[in-house]
């Protein structure tokens, strides 16, 4: 393997002061065991199209462009990688499954591989590898990497980002807190003095993939409620969503205005505004604002907590997850393959990994150990993410309809539909019914 240095990361065109500012290049702390990386002779001429979203920080895209120029380097094999907006992700992964041409490679989110499962190439070899070299997969990481029931690698999941509170210190002192309370009754009563002080909370409950899903997933869970059970049944209309919809009820009401249209970038602009006090969201929010002299006293103001569990026992998120896919219709699997096991190696990935600044967090159990985790005190509780415990389509087993529920905003919209008044609780729980049966007969 390559190793991406000072020297020749600045010669692929990584800015010096990105490598500076993330301490990319600091000394590595991660120990890798011995293991033998699988065969996978490189086809003749190849040459590969990856995918994927863009990037939050800018330093993700670079570090990235560098791992693919170092491939390059490294075996003759040209890589263009083209960074697309979120939403457009979803769509043009849909675009290459059905028609079976365009990219080899796509890092759609969490379980897209699920839901084109029968396109994919199997990377079982590259991921049992990468585990063993690298201390284990976490759950998270192996959830949404194997095909449900099976041994079997569809996807290479490259990292996670969790949501959690993100909370003004004085904000929520003024109201008589120490910090958020972490039951959900003590959690409604904080936002509504918050709100009565002027300075209201705000969660997404717009169609978005990250912030909207994140939302409703949170609601959804702390009150013990799923999509479907453990056996794959739809379980979405019961006592635990009523509940969780009479809770957003109250609970809406002390929102800032406009979530109901808020995109995955909305509340960043809000809280850095001083619109709100208390949002939930990734990494990305707190280093905007500590890198920006406008907003860094909002930075020093702003804590990281779990968002209360409620009934969930743990806190109850998701990570938003990157997830690398091999679609069967490439010329080239066995370069495309390599090229992901190259980028997941720690010459190339603990950069990464580092320049994300702990937006996205790691897949693999020794990365644990990268200096990002210990570089900033206030993102420390981003290290675990991938070992959180739910998933899209908790409680039960990943699949192409548990990805369409989610891509269609079934649970996003039934809250929704209570917040704006259109659907009383049961109303918006038997809507969400009906449409998650009719996904999950498909």
């Amino acid at each position: 393997m390559t190793l991406i240095t000072r020297r020749n990361a600045l010669q692929l065109g990584v800015g010096a002061a990105a490598l500076s500012a993330t301490g990319a290049f600091a000394q590595s702390r991660v120990t890798a065991a011995s293991a033998t990386p699988p065969s996978l002779p490189i086809e003749k001429g190849a040459t590969l199209r990856m995918l994927r979203p863009v990037r939050f920080v800018q330093p993700d895209e670079d570090i990235f462009r560098a791992g693919a120029a170092a491939f390059t380097k490294a075996t003759g094999v040209e890589v263009r990688v083209d960074f697309v907006g979120w939403e457009d992700i979803t769509q043009q992964t849909a675009v290459t499954a059905n028609t079976g041409a365009g990219p080899d490679m796509i890092i759609g989110f969490g379980d897209a591989p699920h839901i084109y499962a029968d396109k994919l190439v199997e990377l079982s070899d590259v991921a049992e590898y990468l585990g063993k070299k690298y201390g284990g997969w976490m759950f998270v990481g192996e959830k949404y990497g194997k095909r449900h029931g099976t041994n079997n690698w569809i996807g290479l999941p490259f990292g996670g980002t969790a949501g959690p509170l993100v909370w003004r210190k004085s904000a929520v002192n003024a109201v008589g807190y120490e910090t958020p309370p972490s039951d959900l009754p003590g959690f409604l009563d904080m936002c509504k003095k918050l709100k009565a002080a002027g300075k209201p909370a705000g969660f997404a409950l717009g169609n978005a993939v990250g912030d909207g899903n994140g939302t409703a997933n949170w609601l959804l869970w702390s009150h013990g409620g799923s999509i479907i059970d453990e056996e794959g049944k739809v379980s979405i209309n019961s006592p635990q969503t009523v509940a969780s919809l009479a809770y957003l009820k109250e609970l809406y009401p002390t929102f800032v205005p406009g979530t109901l249209a808020w995109g995955d970038i909305s509340n960043n602009r809000a809280y850095a505004a001083n619109e709100l006090s208390v949002t939930s969201n990734g990494v990305s929010l707190y280093f905007s604002l500590k890198n920006d002299p406008a907003t860094s006293a909002i930075a020093a103001d702003t804590e990281h907590t779990p968002m209360p569990a409620g009934l969930a026992g743990s806190w109850p998120s998701a990570p938003l997850t990157l997830n690398a896919m091999v679609f069967k219709h490439s010329r080239y699997p066995n370069a495309s393959k390599a090229f992901l096991q190259f980028m997941l190696e720690q010459e190339q990935y603990e950069p990464w990994l580092n320049a994300n600044l702990g937006y996205w967090a790691h897949p693999l159990a020794a990365y644990r150990d990268a200096a990002v985790w210990t570089s900033d005190p206030k993102i420390a509780i981003f290290r675990d993410s991938m070992n959180n415990k739910f998933w899209n389509g908790y409680k039960g087993p990943i699949s192409e309809a548990s990805g369409q529920a989610s891509a269609e905003y079934v649970t996003v919209q039934m809250y929704a539909a209570v917040a704006s008044g259109q659907s009383t609780p049961q109303e918006a729980a038997r809507e969400a019914e009906r449409r998650a049966r009719r996904i999950f007969r498909r």
